[in-house]
């Protein structure tokens, strides 16, 4: 039987920040000349995003007094350099926290009893520890002991895709299977004051947030309806190797992101899209990781799609910035709650990630059959 995820539930640190301001913040730090003042207002004001989410509430409130690990921030508003270390120890504090968070969502949303949870399967590239956020999730969702564990790391944006595709394996082998996939990003601890045009550009969309799926080919279980997890593809382009990048250095994690990534992107999606989708029709709704706003510009444009094909992405970008991995469940989210995609509609899903690799996943919406004659009247009656 084909999996599906039966719901989606999503998770963000209290602390929001307006563009504008995250953008002034960066702008008035020393050691910015007057070339990288201009590119910082130059890039954040055409980053189509109103505000971004962050662990880090310093950026609001000042200082954190001990004992918070690592200080990002001093008392003038300063940004600071903290070390790897330092920096991990902010993402072992944060993110099981929010990692449960979206888990429960999902949970709640999907009508399913987290005692029925038989896998998990966790995501991030912005942290590593052990036992890992994958372990906690067992312990804080109060999971039984002998649930299956698996953690994907240091994938990238692309990385829920392809959980979703080990999810769908683990479905496929077990009838009875539950999958718990959760997404957990904290990209920023790993952003920093720099007059490099490739660190302006990550500081410019990178943010924190979790989001969690739940995957299953029992159809007794949970909220029926969802998405039908119907193929995955992955594909390296020809190029793009050195332009996404993503190291551990001494002041946290490195991200190379060059002006080159959107304009491969254009050259390469038809040619990627096409190869995935071989005879099948075109699909009806479009599902695409917003690496930035010039990636969806450019996919717009080379997929021939219509403006409004990419809004569910553009929405996500503008009210919550990239958060790598997480992102494109935030899509699929919203592509859930939207009355305006009908039953059986074929979703696309494309994400890319650091090689440059494009992650593709093919599904379709399913939404619940009304019960009786008499629920689908009184549906009727209420949209009249």
């Amino acid at each position: 039987m084909t999996a599906r995820i039966v719901s989606i539930g999503t998770a963000v640190p209290p602390t929001r920040i307006a563009q504008e301001v995250a953008r002034d913040i960066f702008a008035a730090q020393e050691g910015a000349d007057r070339l990288a003042r201009r590119q910082i207002h130059a890039v954040f004001d055409a980053s189509a995003i109103a505000q971004r989410h962050t662990v880090l509430s310093e950026f609001v409130t000042g200082p954190a007094p001990a004992p918070v690990p690592a200080a990002f921030v001093d008392g003038k508003g300063r940004l600071l350099s903290p070390t790897t270390g330092a920096r991990n120890e902010r993402f072992i504090a944060a993110a099981p926290e929010l990692t449960a968070a979206a888990a429960r969502n999902a949970l709640a949303d999907g009508g399913v009893d987290p005692s029925a949870v038989t896998h998990v399967v966790t995501v991030s590239c912005t942290g590593l520890f052990a036992p890992g956020p994958d372990y906690r999730l067992v312990r804080d969702l109060g999971l039984s002991p002998t649930v299956e564990r698996c953690h994907l790391g240091f994938i990238g944006c692309a990385a829920a895709l392809p959980a979703l595709r080990v999810a769908s394996a683990l479905a496929a082998t077990r009838p009875d299977a539950v999958v718990l996939v959760v997404c957990t990003e904290l990209c920023t601890l790993h952003l920093r004051p720099s007059n490099d045009p490739q660190q302006i550009v990550a500081s410019s969309v990178f943010a924190d947030g979790a989001a969690a799926a739940i995957v299953t080919a029992d159809p007794s279980v949970g909220n029926p309806g969802g998405l039908d997890l119907d193929r995955f593809g992955t594909a390296l382009t020809e190029e793009g190797e050195t332009d996404m990048v993503w190291t551990i250095g001494d002041n946290g994690f490195e991200m190379i992101l060059s002006a080159e990534v959107p304009r491969i992107i254009g050259r390469e999606i038809q040619g990627a899209v096409g190869r995935f989708l071989g005879d099948d029709a075109r699909p009806e709704v479009w599902a695409v990781h917003p690496g930035g706003r010039s990636v969806l510009d450019r996919v717009e444009t080379g997929l021939d799609l219509a403006p409004e094909a990419l809004a569910a992405s553009r929405a996500v970008l503008r009210d919550f910035g990239n958060m790598s991995s997480a992102t494109i469940l935030f899509i699929l989210a919203s592509l859930l709650r939207d009355d305006d995609v009908p039953d059986g509609a074929r979703i696309a899903g494309l994400a890319f990630g650091p090689g440059l690799t494009v992650e593709s996943a093919l599904m379709t919406r399913r939404r619940p059959a009304f019960a009786t004659a008499d629920d689908a009247d009184l549906a009727l009656a209420a949209s009249a």
